[in-house]
């Protein structure tokens, strides 16, 4: 078996067990266990959506990554209870978060630097940058999501954390490990665009989401304005 078939194997799984819970869940009533676990299955199928409409493609290895990340975060995290049962659950999960966006901030902006309808070729630094600030941005609207969400409807994602009810704890240490996982892509991305480094994960991801979207990339040479 390919890695692409295994890739996709492990997505339907998971796919397949939330539909699983959806059933269990209408059986029981329970109509907003249902519902956010419909949602989960949609957000799961956004690499299709991306495809379809926007006509880039994400390789397989970057939306199994995306996918398992919704499933443990969303379904096990929030629908599961793993964030009570396990104390170091949220945490894995925004040091996560924090390379998953790094990366994605890091493609942006490589998209960019490597089309030549762009008339300006950034910075290694700049694009490191962007990626870390990127990934930090997006973890501070997920934390105002949760407030809101708490404030609103009365939910519990904001948990009691090391001896404080308020959630603060939690939201800062969220964000502590969203700028760590987003800091260790930022550096690895700096280091592939200055010297380009052939080993290591990033330039294997990278290269496959270039190889599969040729078009985004008419390239200009690697080391312009380097």
């Amino acid at each position: 078996m390919t890695k692409i078939n295994v890739h996709k194997t492990i997505t339907l799984i998971l796919q397949a067990i939330l539909v699983v819970e959806i059933l269990l869940a209408l059986w029981n009533e329970q109509w907003f266990t249902a519902l956010i676990t419909a949602g989960i299955i949609i957000i799961t199928l956004a690499p299709l959506f991306i495809a379809k409409f926007l006509h880039v493609y994400i390789p397989h290895i970057f939306s199994l990554m995306a996918i398992a990340f919704i499933f443990a975060s969303l379904f096990l995290g929030e629908i599961r209870d793993y964030y009570t049962k396990f104390w170091w659950w949220d945490m894995a999960l925004h040091t996560t978060s924090g390379f998953l966006l790094g990366i994605t901030g890091f493609l942006m902006v490589h998209v960019l630097n490597e089309t030549d309808e762009i008339g300006i070729h950034m910075k290694p630094g700049f694009v490191a940058f962007f990626a870390f600030l990127f990934a930090i941005g997006i973890g501070v609207i997920w934390e105002i999501f949760e407030y809101s969400m708490d404030a609103l409807f009365g939910m519990n994602m904001q948990k009691p954390m090391l001896g404080d009810p308020s959630g603060l704890t939690d939201t800062m240490w969220d964000l502590i490990v969203d700028s760590i996982g987003a800091l260790i892509v930022s550096m690895f991305g700096y280091i592939y665009i200055k010297r380009g480094k052939k080993q290591s994960f990033l330039e294997r991801w990278v290269t496959a989401f270039i190889t599969s979207n040729p078009r985004l990339f008419k390239k200009r040479g690697r080391n312009e304005g380097q």
